[in-house]
């Protein structure tokens, strides 16, 4: 049984994960212990809880695995300047010691972040670097329930590689077909993102939720399609691309476009983040999110014409896109897709571990017999004992009551939820990835017309356009909900059931942006886009009993088997992780109640409880 260290780092979403005889044991992000969003330095507190969960020393492990090859990131940025060139001096002098003091040494820096987790004999220590596409095609396919599957990565870059499409056999994965930098579909939704006012590697999913305010009847919004497509992206077959340079500066300047170029091409100058989003900014964003759609689909369909595979299954940033998922899989090119919850680069740590495993030690991959995948829920981070909770209630001199039996807590939070309360649900182990699955979510009532305005404005103070997505029970999605599919991971978007719409009125996309977000679209208004579409999690009563239980309760006293879920976290902040992490964000923001396990806490009846500039942690903004 072989026990493996993965680690990604010194770009963005450092994590560690750990997998012992190729079942994974724990996996965190170490933005989650710093409290530093997407931040890229050595995960030592991730490793460090890792090796913890695992009961582990460095020294017993029998590899460390780094998410990608940094010699060849080396090389690409090398040539990159030098076909570019005289172009691009500026950055290349810029970027040049960074790489000879930091990357090119990658080993030392190993070395030295593992030596701040604990001592530890060097000569024990195995480095291993698969490439960083592998990585995330191992995070896909090797924890997947299928036996055999089409794999289909995309992101922003690894080292060459921007895309890439495989065939997963048993524990083995052939990469049959690769995009190269600088034509990247990331790229391309990241220029974007950039230009509509957002910020590059972490603002590309608000350009998603941006893109239902757009309009699909205006011209505007295909003339700007048809102006991507004629003049920055050209489109195969096989959905590759290739990139105009002449309109993009990420190859060799310091940002994303040539910002005088694109607004000379959409007539649509860049937005400046946080100033007012107008109906042109609305149109652009959907006019993209329906390129990358095409591309996506076209992707998949090669990828069934080169594997012939029943399934398929997905990682890398663009995966993270569940708009794209969503038209996919009603495509139905495949009887169903798999998506790894954490597709970015925290994921690649868990990726580059299970590869190290099956593909380099030659272990068995471990697949469940009951058909479901090998990520337990994605519940992979830390949970705290009775002991700490209660050290915290000390700390900040709590107020609470402890619930004995778990169905009475449901029971009388069900019921504030009913009554339009706003409650933080800390619960178990911390989930991997991006999204927050009921274990740091902040529930609210799917049916209330107010909460997405509540939630956006008092509780995560954030932009108003902002969606919710619903937490349903899995035996209930298909009352409320056209998916057939399971959805555990919320990364499907599908629509909402014909008997649940409202009907909109004449000439409602020439309404305004905010005239439109709070008009009446259905009974579960605070979770439906503009387009009638949901952001999707099944609950599944196997993978989360407590939150399967909670929604359960709701369900019998209002006759909804769903709730509004949203991370645990404030703009700028990352998801909680520790009881104390929850206690604050709970204190600092207008959110009414807070379960941390079996504690519950009413914030009316917290020391101080109206004074919020107390527990306000100032954040870089998102």
């Amino acid at each position: 049984m072989k026990k493996i260290l993965g680690i990604s780092a010194f770009y963005h979403d450092s994590a560690a994960a750990i997998t012992v005889g190729g079942k994974i044991v724990a996996a965190a992000q170490e933005e989650r212990f710093t409290r530093d969003k997407h931040t890229p330095d050595f995960p030592t507190n991730a490793v460090r809880y890792c090796l913890d969960e695992a009961g582990l020393t460095i020294d017993e492990l029998d590899a460390v695995v780094f998410y990608d090859k940094p010699l060849l990131k080396f090389e690409r940025l090398l040539q990159t300047y030098y076909a570019f060139a005289p172009k691009g001096l500026v950055s290349f002098l810029r970027a040049i010691p960074v790489w000879l003091n930091e990357k090119m040494f990658l080993k030392k820096l190993l070395y030295d972040g593992l030596k701040e987790v604990g001592p530890y004999d060097k000569k024990k220590v195995k480095l291993l670097f698969p490439e960083h596409h592998l990585s995330h095609a191992a995070s896909a396919f090797l924890p997947c329930p299928y036996e055999k599957a089409a794999i289909l990565t995309i992101d922003g870059v690894g080292e060459w590689c921007t895309a890439s499409i495989g065939l997963g056999e048993k524990g083995s994965i052939k990469i049959l077909k690769e995009m190269e930098f600088p034509h990247s579909v990331g790229l391309l939704y990241s220029a974007f993102t950039y230009y509509l006012g957002f910020t590059v590697n972490s603002g590309e999913y608000k350009l998603m939720g941006l893109a239902p305010y757009g309009n699909p009847l205006a011209k505007e919004t295909h003339d700007f399609a048809d102006l991507i497509k004629k003049y920055i992206v050209d489109i195969k077959e096989d959905g590759s691309i290739w990139l105009n340079q002449d309109y993009f500066n990420y190859a060799t300047g310091l940002r994303m476009v040539h910002d005088d170029k694109w607004e000379k091409l959409f007539g649509v100058p860049r937005r400046e983040g946080e100033t007012d989003l107008e109906q042109k900014h609305c149109n652009l964003a959907l006019a993209i999110q329906m390129v990358t759609e095409e591309i996506v689909l076209k992707m998949a369909v090669e990828a069934k014409r080169l594997t012939g595979a029943d399934y398929l299954c997905m990682a890398g940033g663009v995966a993270l896109n569940c708009v794209a998922n969503g038209k996919l899989l009603r495509a139905k090119i495949f009887k169903d897709i798999y998506i790894q919850p954490a597709s970015g680069d925290a994921g690649g740590a868990l990726g580059a571990a299970l590869a190290a495993s099956t593909m380099y030690f030659g272990e068995e991959r471990v697949m469940n017999a009951d058909g479901s995948d090998a990520m337990f829920g994605s519940y992979l981070g830390p949970d705290y004992s009775d002991k700490e909770i209660m050290q915290m209630n000390k700390k900040v001199k709590a107020t609470y009551k402890r619930y004995d039996d778990f169905s009475e807590l449901s029971d009388f939070i069900a019921a504030r939820l009913a009554e339009g309360n706003v409650v933080g649900w800390h619960q178990g182990r911390m989930e991997f990835g991006p999204r927050a699955l009921g274990n740091r979510s902040i529930l609210g009532d799917a049916r209330n017309p107010e909460m997405q305005k509540k939630l956006n404005l008092k509780i995560k103070y954030r932009e108003g356009f902002r969606p919710f997505a619903p937490s349903v029970l899995a035996e209930r999605s298909a009352d409320f909900f056209d998916l057939e599919e399971e959805s555990p991971y919320m990364l499907i978007v599908a629509p909402i059931k014909d008997a649940r719409r409202k009907q909109l009125p004449e000439k409602y996309h020439e309404m305004s942006l905010w005239d439109r977000l709070y008009y009446e679209r259905s009974d579960i208004q605070s979770v439906t886009h503009l387009d009638y579409s949901a952001r999707i999690q099944t609950v599944h009563k196997e993978t989360n009993p407590r939150y399967h239980s909670l929604i359960s309760s709701f369900d019998k006293l209002t006759g909804y088997g769903l709730v509004v879920n949203t991370s645990f976290n404030v703009r700028g902040e990352p998801i909680v992780c520790t009881p104390y992490d929850s206690y604050r964000c709970f204190m600092s923001t207008e959110m009414d109640y807070l379960v941390v396990d079996d504690f519950v806490y009413c914030k009316t009846e917290q020391p101080d409880w109206a004074n919020k500039d107390k527990w306000m942690v100032k954040f870089k903004m998102d």
